[in-house]
Formats: structure tokens, sequence, C-alpha cells
């Protein structure tokens, strides 16, 4: 994690500059500022040519969603990803990158239904019409779910009822 968080401070730094300058000085105090630090090699090792090639093929898949959602939002169907629930129907080799994957948490959606057929990728964006999760914004049918947090969705209750706890 240490690596991850040295390449990611110095990486988003140009972008946020405030928030990983923050992040930085908090968990190494002593190491100087954070705006001075270029992003640090990457081993060799940590390529994955496999695991590339898997993400070109969601990528793929991606950027028709993201074209059907930008149509979507232009039109007003939707007023953002949140609100979309997209059915993405694909033939089965442009689907097996997603195996594994939670498809809504790569399209940025509420929710998202995969379904195998046709020859191109064809998106269909349908409303999420759920409640609104007041943590992720997600509108998903749990929201309410537990009565300990009556506005959140059960993975953000979990969450929430850890971070309570531990703190």
């Amino acid at each position: 994690m240490d690596e991850v968080f040295a390449r990611l401070t110095a990486w988003l730094a140009p972008l946020t500059p405030f928030t990983m300058e923050e992040a930085w000085t908090t968990r190494f105090p002593d190491a100087g500022t954070n705006c001075a630090r270029v992003i640090p090699e990457t081993p060799g090792q940590w390529r994955n040519p496999a695991e590339a090639e898997r993400w070109a093929g969601v990528e793929t898949v991606l950027e028709v969603v993201n074209e059907a959602l930008e149509a979507a939002r232009r039109d007003k169907i939707i007023g953002g990803a949140l609100d979309a629930w997209p059915t993405v129907t694909a033939p089965a080799e442009l689907l097996a990158p997603f195996d594994g994957l939670d498809a809504a948490e790569v399209f940025r959606t509420s929710g998202a239904e995969l379904v195998t057929g046709g020859e191109a990728v064809t998106v269909a964006v349908n409303l999420a019409d759920h409640p609104k999760c007041a943590r992720s914004w997600r509108r998903v049918p749990d929201v309410g779910s537990d009565p300990a947090y009556p506005d959140l969705s059960a993975r953000d209750a979990d969450a929430v009822r850890f971070w309570d706890q531990t703190h």
C-alpha cells in the first residue's frame, strides 16, 4: 500500500495539490513537501499483460456505455450517470472481461445489467428507479433496508457502521 500511496500522491498532485499535500504530510510528516516529489519508477514485475488486455476489453465496452450515457444526459433522460441503470447487450467475448467485476462500478452508474447477444455493443439507458443513498448517491433498491441507517444503502450502512464502531 505504501508503494501505491507514494505513486498516487505524486500523480494526483498537479490536479489536487492541497489534498495530496495534506495526505502526504499527514502520513509522512518529516518527508518534506509532496510538491517536490516525482512519480517513482514502477517496477517491471508489476506489469501484467493479461490484465492489461482484459482492461482494454473493458474499455471497449465502457466507451460505448459512456457515449450512451452522455446522449441520455444531453437529451435530459438522466441528470447524471448515477441516475442510470443501463442494459448492455454484447457478444459473449466482449462481456468476458467483466467476469468478477461489478459493471455498475465500472460504468459509474447505480446499477447495470449485462446481456449476452447481438453482434455489437448496444446500450439501453434505463432510469434507476430506486431511492437515492444519502452517502453514495447511488439509486439502489436496498436504500433504507437497515433501520439504523434509514437513508443509506445496505453497502453504505455497513461501511458507516464499521466507521462508527472503530472511531
